[in-house]
């Protein structure tokens, strides 16, 4: 079968001389109907985050069931499913509350498939357990493979912040791309703050209108802060979320937030913040979240069935899959792009 293989730093190829996996026990074959393609793939191959092991790349996956092992109970031949991207060891406390994000032995193992072990950018995938995959019902697999990261990490984010985010108050995005694109759309549906988007092309800036946005930003400008600041007034923002997380998106948003808010740094830009106590206001709690629950996911897929989010895609196969790369690399992906075996 065809994959796109990952063999070290900088090197991706697609081979077509990969065997087709079987499963036994709680394992179960998937026909890929669609894989995304994100930004933490490059963390792995331009930074070599991942290292000393080959493996097939894709850890936003979606699919068939193709075939199950003979432990597996409650799914078939033909049913549509994703596949939740972070693999816990399925046992520990955080993996027993559907948390496998957050598994205690996670600095032990492979994150997920994708990302040490062998992911979805293939006509097949083997999972190696059935609680991994959740149903999708009448959702297509090709334009549902992103909702497991692009929409499943910002949809966790903002969970955290919801109590704050009142009629009354003032949510500040920053980065409107794979991820960026979704919050905007989960934070018109289930908050009532007003959504201040910052992005650095006019392109974007006009997408986020679009999506919720009441005001946009460049975040480039000089006096972002600034321009932030004349629209919250003196109580700023209580909540900002960083699809960025660059050194310069993470000192915006220190300026920017407001007495008891949250500053969610969610973007693995490698940016750098150094503490003092006049750095942030009182109360301000600055978090760094990992993706989301199987539970979350399940919320997401719901919200996605009822037409209230929807992930802006650009389709290739897999053959394309090193075009794609650098096109994300040059910032040419508008939303997500997703490769179709």
């Amino acid at each position: 079968m065809k994959a796109v293989r990952y063999f070290g730093h900088k090197d991706v190829r697609v081979v077509t001389d990969m065997e087709k996996p079987v499963p036994s026990g709680d394992e179960v074959l998937l026909k890929i109907g669609g894989a995304g393609v994100c930004h933490s793939d490059l963390h792995i191959i331009d930074e070599g985050i991942v290292s000393g092991v080959t493996f097939t790349l894709g850890h936003e996956n979606a699919g068939w069931v193709e075939e199950v092992g003979q432990d597996v109970k409650g799914f078939k031949k033909g049913d549509a499913v994703l596949v939740y991207g972070p693999w816990g060891c399925g046992h520990c406390k955080p993996c027993q509350h559907s948390q496998e994000n957050y598994c205690d032995h996670q600095s032990e193992q492979a994150f997920g498939g994708g990302l040490g072990l062998n992911g979805g950018m293939a006509d097949y995938m083997l999972v190696p357990s059935s609680r991994l995959l959740v149903p999708i019902h009448d959702l297509d697999p090709v334009i549902a493979a992103p909702l497991t990261d692009a929409a499943l990490t910002p949809y966790s984010a903002i969970k955290r912040s919801l109590h704050k985010l009142m009629p009354d108050e003032y949510v500040v995005v920053i980065g409107v791309g794979g991820l960026g694109h979704v919050a905007l759309q989960i934070l018109t549906e289930m908050s009532g703050a007003t959504i201040i988007a910052c992005d650095i092309t006019p392109e974007r800036l006009e997408f986020a209108k679009k999506l919720g946005a009441a005001y946009a930003i460049n975040s480039m400008d000089k006096d972002a802060a600034e321009q932030i600041q004349k629209i919250t007034g003196i109580r700023k923002a209580k909540v900002v979320i960083d699809f960025v997380g660059a050194s310069s998106t993470i000192d915006l948003g220190t300026k920017v937030v407001g007495l008891d808010g949250d500053l969610t740094i969610v973007g693995l830009g490698g940016g750098k913040y150094e503490y003092n106590m006049n750095g942030l206001p009182f109360g301000v709690s600055m978090t760094n979240p990992y993706w989301g629950s199987r539970t979350e996911l399940m919320e997401v897929i719901r919200l996605a069935r009822q037409k209230k989010i929807h992930i802006e895609v650009e389709k290739y196969n897999l053959d394309q899959a090193v075009e794609v790369y650098d096109k994300l690399r040059n910032g040419q992906i508008k939303g997500r792009a997703v490769l179709i075996p």
